[in-house]
């Protein structure tokens, strides 16, 4: 039988569930040496569950509850209620009773005691569950400590706390509560100490907030605390704020607010020497629990006392790195357009197929940029590439140049490791040297095409350990095809025009972007194509007045067997399929191997084919094309003629048109090497699906989709052996859920530290929100704020905003006249098509999906880079 009462002495590491998480936070923190816990025990989970054992009212509002979804909050704060109210009427078991009188005898029953509950999923590494349920201050004799157990069991089902489970899938049965009953501290003094800091995330900085009284009116927002910051061993900051009240404990019970003296408003509430001393105790109790922590304590009679730790969830995770020294890391989803987590599966193909220095931190990727900060030329070089295509990263970077973080060494001293390459990183300024010769991207593009070919061919025949070893040495052929210096050569040239053509045209006519007219539908560009070609589907469907109303109503994946019974559905379904042979590899987040591809899930595109039957007249993809390709060409004559009437213009004009030519011959191309990569992954994928289902088949794992939460290396393993841990793919599907809730910073430390970077810009408009200005024009529209592509409705001149697009969005743009993101670049995907479709768009805005709502009537300043909301 499980005990009804522990002291925090007897606790053990592996009773969470029977003394929840703050219980044995405690019950840790008091085995700790030189760290002051007050005494206390706890009662139980099997205590509540006695109480609520044999109740059958609450297992009927329990179950009636447990039908309810978030959005039904009015039956929720009903049932709720209910259940609150049978709690407290039903009486404690007198088992539970005795062991409470008993452990208050030992403890004094004449004391004040603190009673709170500690609930199964509370301060848990990956859900704080903070505030969500209640605490009694100050409680004195043993009727009232009883009755304030039961308030601490009853809530256990506050409408918050229950809202905080279903929004977080825990389910209400399983979640039960014990609670603390711990002899009260009457402070002087008391506050949070945060062993990382909370705003930065360094992990090196501590953070302390202090007030006088009881920590309650700190917690509750009651008071402004004192912040002080701690960084290794030093006071670096002394912030006092002006604590007009403190909450203090009544001599017969419960707590008061008092207003505090004018004079002792703006003192400071601890002293350095203080400071210093709570600063070590909190890296004493990090130590010992092993990650940053969030520590409440008191300060009584000039002793601390530890009341909580908790583990820091919020913070996002470090890189690792093999050495103690500084590092600088870069976000690779911002530069993919992809800041989603990836599974292991997906970070293992990335991590194989890309040369440059990459860590994994929080189910992301980042690049090591030590090496490049810590030489001139590499910092130069760094700076120009990232400045051009995301000026927040660059502004980061500058600033932890700026502290002199990274050393910068001499050229001479700069070592060329293997482990250090700065391959990755496309070198920005350099004049491309190369025929401008438009037969070299078709050949480009032959070779890729015929290496895919080979592949499906070749593969078919591989399975079991052989496939593993076939794919490793297919992705050396591939990473020549995608690293070939002639594909980079090409991109390069096509980049360098633009930046040589916009530099130019400004100084010389003043003239703003004037790349982003004429690269509008430049030939060979697979991404902008595919956007098209969706409108051909749609031409081929809307004759078909009953397939139309058919897809408007479709909801699941079996569509196709209905489509064919209509009349044009075999000619539909045969339209979706030719599109679906050409791009089906394709989806949101395609870097990440393990995404459902569009061949996979082909009602995704429906609403999209729908939105153009709507939304366009038939043959609108050579209208659309054409209209841009005339626009390009007019903007051409029109430069080349302003640039004749002015001093040497006949040779400004030759040089112009032969840089404009590199815009139209080369720049579509850039979009090819990522189709190629994603093609090559989905046939990689589609033979590892196979091998799943024989897993699956052998009782090796429980469903295909597992594979994708191991790595490249252990599922080599698992197939070789027929055999898998079941623990490893549990652990890391918990470890994908926390890490889908992190927000992944552009920039960061090895000190864990976010820099955030600002757009430096003069002139804004009062309430502009600031971006980077991709695609040149000015529209108005309705803000269109959508997540998810599935849930795209669009209308003809919605302008879209969202958190980032990568190819797979394409074909929403053919129905919109402007774009925002949160995250891209003058070189991302969306960038590059929202310039060849002509519309205007501003990218890297920060919090664009919460800073404009859905509906409201924007201004895209395209050419400035900045949106007012009208």
């Amino acid at each position: 039988m499980s005990p009804l009462v522990l002291d925090f002495q007897e606790m053990e590491k592996t009773q969470l569930s029977l003394v929840g998480g703050k219980g044995l936070n405690l019950g840790e923190l008091s085995k700790i040496e030189g760290i002051q816990v007050p005494d206390g025990f706890c009662v139980t989970t099997a205590g509540y569950e006695r109480a609520i054992k044999q109740n059958e009212t609450y297992h009927a509002l329990l179950d009636r509850l447990t039908m309810l979804k978030v959005e039904d909050r009015e039956h929720i704060g009903e049932i709720s209620r209910k259940i609150r109210e049978t709690i407290m009427e039903a009486e404690i078991p007198s088992d539970v009773a005795e062991a409470v009188a008993y452990n208050l005898s030992r403890f004094g029953e004449e004391h004040a005691y603190a009673v709170r509950s500690s609930a199964t999923a509370e301060d848990l590494p990956h859900a704080s569950f903070a505030g969500q349920q209640d605490t009694y201050l100050n409680i004195i004799g043993k009727e009232a400590i009883l009755h304030h157990i039961s308030k601490c069991w009853a809530s256990l089902f506050t409408d918050r706390a229950v809202i905080y489970r279903m929004q977080h899938g825990f389910d209400h049965s399983q979640i039960y509560l014990s609670v603390i009953v711990q002899r009260m501290v009457f402070p002087h003094a008391s506050g949070i100490l945060f062993t990382a800091d909370p705003i930065t995330s360094n992990r090196k900085l501590l953070s302390i907030e202090a007030g006088y009284g009881l920590g309650e009116a700190l917690v509750s927002g009651l008071v402004s605390a004192d912040c002080y910051k701690v960084y290794e061993g030093e006071l670096v900051e002394n912030r006092i704020a002006a604590k007009k009240l403190a909450i203090y404990g009544r001599k017969e019970g419960g707590t008061e607010t008092r207003h505090m003296e004018p004079d002792r408003q703006k003192t400071q509430t601890l002293t350095e020497q203080q400071i210093l001393q709570l600063a070590r105790i909190g890296r004493q109790i990090e130590a010992y629990f092993g990650c940053p922590q969030d520590i409440e304590w008191c300060l009584a009679d000039d002793a601390f006392y530890i009341v909580q730790s908790r583990p820091i969830t919020t913070l996002y995770p470090i890189p690792e790195a093999n050495d103690q020294d500084n590092h600088v890391y870069v976000s690779v989803g911002h530069q993919q357009m992809m800041t989603d987590p990836i599974k292991p599966l997906g970070l293992s193909f990335y991590l194989l197929t890309t040369p440059a220095p990459m860590r994994k931190a929080g189910g992301r990727l980042f690049v090591d940029v030590t090496p490049m900060l810590a030489s001139p030329a590499g910092r130069e070089t760094l700076l120009n590439t990232l400045g051009q295509s995301d000026p927040l990263i660059k502004d980061a970077l500058m600033t932890i140049i700026e502290r002199d973080f990274i050393k910068s060494l001499p050229n001479d001293k700069i070592e060329s490791s293997p482990g250090k390459s700065n391959k990755g990183m496309p070198s920005a300024g350099f004049q491309a040297q190369i025929d401008n010769d438009p037969a070299i991207v078709s050949d480009l593009i032959k070779r890729s095409q015929a290496s895919i070919e080979e592949l499906k061919q070749n593969i078919q025949t591989k399975s079991g350990p052989e496939l593993f070893d076939f794919i490793l040495e297919d992705l050396q052929q591939f990473k020549k095809i995608l690293f070939d210096p002639q594909s980079s050569a090409v991109i390069m040239a096509a980049m360098d025009a633009s930046a040589w053509i916009n530099e130019n045209m400004k100084q010389w006519l003043g003239e703003k972007n004037a790349a982003d007219t004429l690269s509008q539908s430049v030939p060979n560009n697979i991404t902008s194509e595919m956007g098209l070609a969706l409108l051909d589907v749609a031409d081929v469907i809307r004759p078909y007045p009953e397939v139309v109303d058919y897809l408007q109503h479709v909801k699941d994946d079996n569509f196709w067997d209905e489509l064919v019974k209509f009349d044009g559905g075999q000619e539909a379904q045969d339209a979706i399929y030719a599109y679906l042979d050409k791009y089906g590899m394709r989806c949101p987040g395609e870097i990440d191997i393990t995404r459902t591809r569009w061949s996979e899930k082909p009602i995704t595109l429906v609403p999209m084919i729908v939105s153009n039957i709507k939304n366009f007249e038939p043959n609108a993809r050579n209208r659309k094309f054409e209209q841009g390709r005339q626009e390009a060409l007019t903007k051409e004559q029109e430069l080349l003629d302003r640039l004749k009437q002015l001093p040497d213009g006949e040779q400004k004009a030759k040089e112009t048109k032969r840089m404009i030519d590199l815009i139209r011959n080369f720049s579509g191309y850039r979009e090819y090497p990522k189709y190629g990569m994603v093609n090559r992954y989905f046939v990689y994928k589609q033979s590892l699906l196979k091998e799943a289902e024989r897993l699956v088949q052998a009782g090796v794992i429980h469903e295909k989709e597992d594979i994708y939460y191991l790595t490249f290396e252990e599922l080599h393993e698992v197939v070789r052996t027929n055999k898998l841990d079941d623990r490893i793919i549990s652990k890391q599907k918990d470890e994908y859920k926390l890490y889908e809730k992190l927000t992944p910073p552009r920039v960061m430390t090895s000190d864990g530290e976010i820099i955030a970077g600002e757009y430096k810009r003069e002139n804004l408009p009062a309430e502009a929100i600031a971006g980077l200005p991709v695609s040149s024009g000015v529209i108005e529209g309705r803000a269109r704020v959508i997540l998810n592509m599935e849930d795209a409705h669009l209308e003809d001149g919605d302008i879209l905003v969202t958190s980032f697009t990568d190819p797979s969005w394409t074909p929403l743009f053919v129905s919109i006249k402007g774009l925002v993101t949160e995250v891209g670049g003058l070189m991302t995907h969306g960038a590059v098509i929202a310039r060849e479709y002509g519309l205007p768009a501003v990218v890297g805005v920060e919090n664009a999906t919460k800073r404009i709502k859905d509906g409201q009537r924007i201004r895209v300043h395209g050419t400035e880079g900045y949106i007012e909301i009208l």
